[in-house]
């Protein structure tokens, strides 16, 4: 796939230069990576392929088509025909690190990540599983590649503690809370009026991860879990992967109250690319409008707390895309016909166009220092506190 030319801000050949040398020198976090092989990154071929392999695994069911040709890609990008294509994505960006996703949508499924993701880790030299500040920058020193392990689910702990402490050992360093819906901890963005706060047990959860050295996310929180998990944390809370809603109103946006409370425990809201939740038309959301969301923040609460957690673009085809907003989706939390599909940021539809970032914040206007906070340093400040 050719790459998308760069994003046209404009900038003259100096502030490209600048730019340039900016991407290749700074820590370059995304607490949401979903890559680093996106819908677009993947052969043209792979659509036909993986829809025909996976019709004939899984006859009549396209939910299950799509579950199958996703862990097809996956095994493909672990060690198969895809690990190339994989590693060339990843360095190609000029990211350091992103986040490496657990699923825990139940004890089971918790444990089958974490083996799954053990295998990324083991396959990859160049990839290493970091939980100190001190191994993200010595993957920038040596050129290699930052795993944080995350998770945004967290119906799957029930009310058990000893598994979120299991997952620390494993090397578990960020928990979402809730994602969109009600869970025993609490309520997530798509619970009408804002959700129940946190729950007794959640306020214990919060306490446990402050005392394990977990950051806690609010990125798919509601708002009153969010001011919440801000007001009973010790430690810095963050966002991973959000917006604003003062500039895209949206139930996956934050409000000025819940960006400020954030900012008040030292904490950091990272801004999406997501094209249905950043502007008005998904068909025409460009890069500039994601910086909009960053710029909002740097001005309302300090350039200390915003940083980028994308969440987009996905590793999976045009038809899994289609097939997930149309089954999978609604019974997530996002109404019917709302949620991630095949539209994609101008200027990020791949991640290999990720200087497009460090570029627009150029154009923006922002300082070397400040535009290394924005790109990973203020991920870093957050980490130092938190990890123990």
């Amino acid at each position: 796939m050719m790459i998308e030319p760069l994003y046209d801000f404009s900038l003259t050949d100096a502030q490209e230069a600048r730019a340039k040398a900016l991407h290749e020198n700074s820590i370059i976090l995304d607490l949401l990576f979903q890559g680093p092989i996106g819908t677009y990154s993947l052969p043209e071929e792979a659509e036909e392929e993986l829809l025909t392999l996976a019709q004939d695994a899984c006859p009549g069911d396209e939910v299950a088509q799509c579950n199958w040709a996703t862990a097809e890609i996956l095994r493909r990008m672990v060690g198969g025909k895809y690990a190339q294509l994989y590693k060339d994505c990843w360095y190609d960006s000029g990211l350091t690190g992103g986040c490496r996703q657990l699923s825990i949508n139940s004890r089971d499924e918790a444990l089958c990540s974490a083996l799954e993701l053990q295998a990324e880790f083991d396959t990859y030299p160049w990839l290493v599983k970091c939980t100190s500040v001190e191994d993200i920058r010595r993957c920038k020193a040596e050129g290699l590649k930052a795993g944080i392990v995350t998770s945004q689910e967290a119906i799957g702990y029930g009310k058990d503690l000893g598994l979120l402490e299991l997952l620390y050992r494993f090397g578990l360093r960020v928990q979402q809370l809730s994602y969109n819906n009600q869970n025993l901890i609490g309520a997530g963005c798509m619970e009408p009026n804002g959700g129940a706060g946190l729950s007794v047990f959640g306020q214990k959860f919060v306490a446990k991860c402050n005392e394990l050295g977990i950051v806690v996310d609010t990125g798919h929180c509601g708002y009153n879990t969010t001011m919440d998990a801000c007001k009973y944390s010790k430690a810095p809370v963050i966002a991973t992967h959000t917006g604003v809603e003062k500039v895209f109103f949206h139930a996956r946006c934050k409000s000025d109250d819940e960006i400020r409370a954030i900012a008040d425990t030292g904490g950091v809201v990272g801004i999406f690319a997501m094209p249905w939740f950043s502007a008005e038309d998904p068909d025409n959301t460009t890069v500039d409008h994601v910086i909009d969301h960053i710029q909002y923040v740097a001005d309302l609460v300090g350039v200390d707390h915003v940083g980028i957690g994308t969440d987009w673009p996905m590793p999976q085809t045009k038809w899994i895309a289609t097939t997930f907003k149309k089954y999978v989706a609604p019974t997530i939390g996002f109404a019917p016909g709302n949620g991630p599909s095949t539209e994609w940021v101008h200027g990020l539809k791949d991640y290999r166009s990720f200087i497009n970032v460090t570029r627009g914040l150029v154009a923006r206007g922002y300082s070397d220092t400040d535009i290394q906070k924005i790109l990973g340093e203020n991920w870093l400040r957050v980490f130092q506190q938190v990890w123990k």
